[in-house]
């Protein structure tokens, strides 16, 4: 396949190009004139809690194998993100979750994304590794592997938390200033 090749919708040869009543360059059909919008992929995930611990899952998948993450993955279709959250709590650390509210809204540009983050309590303590996790625990803030934290986003999440407490009803956070997710 060429630069301009695609699969899916566009399963010929495409071209990039500015279509008509657009303003930016699209993959187009130049035969059809399919345009393939190239969006952000949304991820949804949560800050779950048990009491006064977090729960954290140590990556069984790449990007950043064996970093811990918060339960998180990306919106499938036709699912809200409410529920998306709650699968990828269920898929990665079977934990059933009682969501709180949208904690965060972030925007990682460097790799398209969407993060919506919401908190969330555990309906229980009981949580054991999903398929896409190596192991899962719950921590207490200050036993928090921080070194190896495998995104910028997730930091941001757990600080965020960390402003919110015990507040039911907050406002959404999003990126702190100047970050974007780079990774350092």
């Amino acid at each position: 396949m060429g630069d301009g090749d695609a699969t899916g919708p566009l399963a010929g040869p495409s071209i990039r190009t500015i279509p008509d009543g657009d303003t930016l360059e699209r993959l187009v059909c130049p035969d059809c004139g399919f345009v393939n919008y190239e969006n952000p992929k949304v991820v949804v995930g949560s800050v779950a809690v048990w009491e006064d611990r977090i729960l954290l899952c140590r990556r069984a998948i790449e990007p950043r194998r064996g970093f811990w993450t918060l339960p998180a993955g990306y919106l499938e279709l036709n699912e809200t993100a409410m529920d998306g959250a709650r699968r990828e709590a269920q898929e990665e650390a079977n934990a059933r979750l009682d969501i709180r509210g949208l904690l965060a809204v972030y925007s990682v540009p460097r790799i398209s994304q969407i993060q919506l983050i919401y908190l969330a309590d555990l309906v229980t303590p009981h949580v054991s590794p999903g398929e896409e996790s190596l192991e899962v625990g719950l921590y207490h803030w200050d036993d928090i592997p921080w070194a190896d934290i495998a995104f910028p986003s997730v930091k941001w999440a757990l600080d965020h938390f960390m402003e919110v407490g015990d507040a039911r009803e907050f406002i959404p956070r999003s990126n702190p200033p100047g970050e974007f997710g780079q990774m350092k």
